[in-house]
């Protein structure tokens, strides 16, 4: 008990001592009296011992309220008296010798710069100078320089500039004074200015008497030495010196003799430094020269190739880093490398409550609080009344039927339960249906023709009059009905139970129309031959005849030798198209009457066989890939392979947009490309080595970067051989192909042997930073950008197969109008409100449909069209963005879903009249655009002042909404469907003015904000009900740079507060029952039938008279304070980042700035929200695994 006292009494000891000496410390400053420099130098050297014994005085001077600083700084400058001020330099070094960066600044914000410069500029004029005063005070520069952004001016204004370089030059020997001068000279050098006027004053010629061979003597000093030469080299002037110095071959030697001499790998650091005056010098052409005529590229890439890996040692554990870590880290963004101090600096307690400011974190409450603003007249939107007749059809001419949901058909496996569609449910066999197929007789070459134009007649015809076909009835019926004109009962009753797995007890696939099947009878239409069809061009161009369609070029070399259930075309092997009515939403013949009614700018010609076959999720799992070690360096190794060894480079040209007269002779060992068809994206290919090919692709129309969707077609390929890919101009500076993510293949091959599905393919991927460099004007203004690279091997199973490769699923515009048309012909007109209009013309001249979906009135009784009118509003949207087409499969599910006879939908409907506008960017995904509108812009960024003839689909969405507003008819929930490129999981962005200000300085309790919770219910909900939804990703901040988002005008103008972006990831999952699972199809459109769901749920907490609110349901703030809040760009917010430690994390969001690139802090942990929130769990959210 006594030493705790004791121990208090002298920790008040000191305090009070530290406080009265600065107070007689600011008492001799303001009386100035003749021989009280005595009297400073005894209270500073007092004042410095217990700075450098007790660690609280230093806190105690830098602490807010204190004005220890500002008297130790006013004697400093006033101080005449030589030992005072070196007292007062060694205080100010040891109170920012540790602490961090914030202490310095603190220096900084008192004009503390200023005051150093000056007395360095006093002290310079002694002759000589005084050794200490100017170790310290450069030592002190060196140390705050960094956090004054202004230093290099305010070291030029007042004429300090030259005065560090000139002490190098006269004291090269003294190593410890130079030291700190060069220092200095480095934050000197982050200024251009000042790095031209410290060149032409001979500081680069200093520095090469400075760096030299290897040796172990003074390390410290050639490694601060490079790093100023490196900083000093980034001007041009200062390299254009450099080279015609021929300091180019010095750096180069320097460079092989400390890597030969370095065995042990000691001095990194001394070798990165070299590189990096390299890297300086080769940004300029006449740099690169040098540096290619001094065969620098062959010296640094046999010095880089991987050496004998020792058992122990720090070369050791480089190579034995987690298969998450890559080998080739570039810490770089595009060139602009941050200078990072010599001095490791460790943070302290004083830095913990000093959080990262973001600039785009809206602060201003006055602009976050939404405010209903129409900006249109009431008149102006009386246009819009005849998109919602649902307001005012009193349904008396129709026939109704009870509200009460159609009964099931008997069924066994049918009965039971609510089925909600689940990615792990498995579908009856029974429910399956064949349909007849049409023969063809080869011996007719007009039916021979007909084959190759397309594979097949598709049809939709009763099970009843399967048995019943004969083979010649099938030969006579040429012109077949529209498959939605063949339906019968079975089909309208495939939709009573939504299935999103296929089953897995026979070899046949169902869910979007095409099933092949192979026969070995004559009776079904035969597609086997042994050769090429001649009359077929080479990249499978066809075009239009009349009002037909033609497909690309089908594979018709038959089925290959090495295939395990092949058969030569001489065996009568033929292959039959069936349609399965289970989930009957692709109709092929359908498909191709909606592609003759697309308008494209190339006016495509062709179909593509997916969009065509349509896809069927592949019964099996595919795992997020696990990358090997080393394939980064490996791929970056072979790319520079090309500039030493050119000779073995074919460098041939073999697809080309631009020139489509550019002829590939028809050689076995080279593949065909082709990508003109709706939605394709490839503009060149160029052949490297003999199964190697660069791939450069296109940009959005009218705009010139967004280089990332890929859609394209390969042919000509032989089995055994691994085939690389290199797409050589994306532009983010990360993806998720280094973290797992597979590109998509389609094989045509497959697909005749009852296999039409997108998977997953390719090893070796990686996506780095390539050679090739983005001008000024792709590059949005900034200089020195480079291009990324996409690279990935892929080895077919098929010889002479068509192949299709592609970013994510494709989902066309004429497959959404398909789907569309199938869905209104499907669904019961007495139980199912189903109305789709056009909202507008696109720029091209497609039509944007707009879909209404909502349960018909019970009966026409009053009280029946009256609960029918005042159902809430719910407005989803998607894709707006054309290259994440996820967004439309997850559309997909919920269009299924509110469109299915299961009870809980029936309910769903009752509940709410849904206002849908499936595609927002229909010319975008048309053209294979990945992010723009035919304008050439962003249409997410619209929302706050759409154009009607720039941006028609966004000016009429906000107008529906605007006239919802203007009625008081607001909807309940607005939702947007996205993709996102960079993060693993599904997740949702909302606004909120708390959390909004909790992430800024502003104190959000003493703002007396008054919130509804209730914004976080559906994504708290589907949290708990969708497996692939991460709560952990959510975020509710609004950014200022997102004011003209969809999510944030919503919010604010129309006063929406259920506002949302919902993202789902291209990748896969790393949480909950898909970890570890690469998203497919099935997964996707489960997420839509979930977020019905949700909706279903929302209706609970959202009537309070009706259903007793779980308390925890929204109690966001402990969710808030448990959760690891962070910043991943400067624009968005995020709870968490999927992968921290590998590149420059850098978060692109569906609404995130694509020019605005950020690295990422490390090692952030991950936030999983609880799954043990009461009222929410029932028979609807059971989780069924994949089997």
């Amino acid at each position: 008990m006594n030493k705790v006292k004791t121990s208090a009494e002298k920790s008040v000891s000191t305090s009070s001592r530290t406080m009265s000496l600065l107070q007689q410390l600011e008492k001799i400053n303001l009386d100035s009296v003749l021989g009280e420099g005595d009297n400073a130098r005894y209270v500073t050297s007092k004042i410095l011992h217990l700075v450098q014994s007790q660690e609280k005085t230093k806190k105690e001077m830098t602490s807010k309220g204190s004005t220890g600083i500002e008297v130790i700084l006013s004697t400093l400058e006033n101080a005449k008296d030589l030992q005072t001020i070196l007292n007062i330099l060694n205080i100010l070094i040891e109170v920012v010798s540790v602490g961090g960066g914030r202490r310095a600044s603190v220096l900084v914000t008192k004009g503390g710069t200023q005051i150093l410069l000056q007395l360095l500029l006093t002290a310079s004029k002694d002759a000589p100078p005084n050794e200490e005063l100017m170790v310290l005070l450069h030592t002190l520069l060196a140390k705050i320089g960094p956090k004054d952004k202004k230093i290099g001016m305010k070291a030029r204004i007042n004429g300090a500039l030259n005065i560090s370089l000139n002490l190098v030059k006269q004291n090269l020997q003294n190593h410890r004074l130079i030291l700190p001068c060069l220092q200095v000279l480095r934050v000197y050098s982050t200024s251009s200015v000042n790095a031209v006027s410290l060149g032409k004053n001979g500081v680069v010629e200093l520095m090469f008497k400075i760096i030299g061979p290897f040796s172990k003597k003074n390390t410290s000093l050639l490694k601060v030495a490079l790093d100023t030469l490196a900083a000093l080299l980034k001007s041009k002037t200062n390299a254009r010196r450099a080279v015609d110095r021929g300091y180019v071959q010095v750096l180069l030697t320097i460079y092989v003799d400390w890597h030969r001499h370095d065995s042990r790998h000691r001095y990194m650091l001394i070798r990165k430094g070299v590189l990096q005056c390299i890297k300086s010098v080769t940004n300029i052409k006449l740099g690169r020269k040098a540096f290619i005529d001094a065969n620098g590229m062959k010296i640094l890439y046999n010095t880089s190739q991987l050496p004998v890996i020792p058992a122990s040692g720090p070369v050791a554990q480089l190579y034995n880093l987690p298969p998450d870590v890559d080998d080739v880290v570039d810490e770089s963004d595009d060139n602009d490398d941050a200078e990072a101090e010599s001095e490791v600096e460790t943070e302290n307690d004083d830095d913990k409550d000093q959080h990262f400011k973001n600039d785009d974190i809206e602060t201003d409450i006055n602009k976050l609080k939404p405010r209903q603003e129409l900006g249109r007249s009431i008149e102006e939107l009386k246009m819009y009344e005849q998109f919602f007749p649902e307001l005012s059809e009193n349904f008396q001419d129709c026939d109704l039927v009870s509200k009460e949901p159609k009964p099931f058909v008997p069924d066994a496996n049918l009965s039971g339960p609510i089925v909600v569609p689940t990615a792990g449910e498995e579908h009856s066999a029974e429910a399956k249906l064949s349909t007849k197929g049409v023969a063809l007789k080869e011996s007719n070459p007009l039916l021979t023709e007909e084959i190759n134009r397309r594979p097949a007649f598709l049809e939709l015809p009763k099970e009843d009059s399967i048995k019943d076909s004969s083979l010649h009835q099938q030969n006579d019926q040429r012109n077949l009905l529209p498959s939605w004109q063949c339906l019968s009962q079975e089909i309208v009753k495939g939709l009573d139970r939504i299935s999103l797995q296929n089953s897995a007890k026979n070899d046949q696939y169902y869910g979007t129309g095409c099933i092949i099947k192979k026969e070995n009878k004559t009776s079904f239409t035969t597609l086997a031959c042994s050769k090429p069809c001649e009359h077929v061009s080479p990249c499978g161009s066809s075009l239009f005849e009349g009002s037909s369609v033609q497909l690309g070029k089908l594979c018709c070399t038959g089925m290959n030798s090495e295939d395990e259930d092949s058969r030569s075309s001489s065996s009568g092997e033929q292959v039959t198209l069936e349609v399965s009515d289970v989930s009957p939403v692709h109709d092929c013949d359908l498909y191709i009457e909606m592609v003759k009614t697309t308008k494209s700018i190339p006016e495509y010609s062709e179909v593509a066989y997916p969009d065509y076959f349509g896809h069927i999720p592949p019964s099996f799992k595919e795992p997020i890939l696990e990358r090997p070690y080393g394939v980064q360096r490996t791929k970056i190794s072979q790319d520079i392979e090309r500039l030493i060894y050119q000779n073995d480079i074919i460098d041939r040209v073999v697809y080309d947009l631009d020139n489509l007269s550019c002829s590939v002779l028809e050689e076995a060992d080279v593949l065909k490309f082709n990508s003109k068809f709706e939605s394709g994206n490839l503009r060149k290919v160029i052949q490297i080595r003999k199964n190697e090919y660069d791939l450069i692709l296109n940009s959005d129309i009218n705009s010139n970067h967004y280089h990332q969707w890929f859609y394209f077609e390969v042919s000509g390929m032989k089995t055994g051989i691994g085939y690389r890919f290199n797409i050589i101009n994306c532009e983010k500076s990360n993806s998720q192909f280094n973290y797992g993510m597979q590109p998509l293949m389609y094989s045509v091959q497959e697909a005749l042997n009852s296999r039409p599905c997108w998977t997953r393919v390719g090893t070796d991927i990686c996506y780095y930073k390539n050679h090739f460099s983005r001008s000024s004007i792709a590059a949005g203004g900034q200089k020195g950008k480079s291009y990324y690279t996409i690279t990935f091997t892929v080895t077919f199973q098929h010889k002479d197969d068509v192949c299709y490769f592609a970013y994510h699923y494709p989902y066309t515009y004429s497959t959404l109008k398909m789907h569309l048309q199938k869905l209104e012909s499907m669904h019961n007109p007495q139980q199912i409100y189903f109305r789709q209009d056009v909202l507008c013309e696109t720029l091209a001249g497609n039509s944007c449909p707009l879909v209404t979906i909502t349960a018909m009135p019970g009966s026409n009784y009053y009280e029946h069209i009256c609960q029918f009118r005042n159902r809430p509003y719910v407005f989803l949207s998607a894709r707006v963005h054309p290259g994440e087409t996820n967004a439309s499969w997850v559309m997909k599910g919920t269009l299924e879903y509110l469109m299915s006879n299961n009870p809980s939908a029936q309910s769903l409907r009752e509940s709410y009249i849904f206002k849908i506008i499936p595609m927002l960017n229909p010319d975008g995904v048309i053209n294979g655009n990945h992010r723009c509108s035919l304008s050439g812009e962003d249409l997410n960024r619209q929302w706050q002042n759409p154009n009607p003839d720039l941006h028609p689909t966004i000016y009429h969405a906000k107008g529906l909404l605007q006239y919802l507003a203007a009625i008081k008819r607001l909807p309940l929930v607005y939702c947007d469907y996205h993709g996102h490129s960079r993060k693993k999981n599904v997740f949702m962005y909302g606004c909120s003015i708390k959390e909004t200000m909790w992430h800024t300085n502003v104190n959000a309790a003493s703002c007396d904000l008054m919130e509804d919770p209730g914004y976080r219910a559906l994504p708290k909900i589907l949290s708990q009900t969708a497996p692939a939804f991460s709560m952990g990703s959510c975020s509710f901040v609004v950014e200022k740079s997102k004011e003209s988002t969809a999510r944030v005008v919503v919010w604010r103008e129309i006063g929406v507060q259920r506002s949302y972006t919902m993202e789902s990831t291209l990748c896969g999952c790393d949480q909950g029952k898909y970890k570890g699972l690469q998203i497919g199809t099935r997964e996707l459109e489960e997420m839509g039938a979930k977020f019905c769901v949700g909706l279903l749920r929302l209706k609970r907490t959202a009537s309070p008279l009706e259903y007793n609110l779980p308390s925890s349901l929204l109690d966001f703030e402990n969710d808030l304070i448990e959760s690891s809040c962070k910043v991943t760009s400067p624009t968005t917010y995020v709870l968490d980042e999927d992968e921290p430690r590998f590149l420059e994390e850098v978060d692109y969001s569906a609404e995130s700035n694509d020019d605005q690139d950020t690295e990422l802090a490390d090692n952030v942990g991950d936030y999983e929200a609880s799954n043990q929130e009461d009222g929410l769990s029932d028979s609807d959210s059971s989780r069924i695994v994949l089997s």
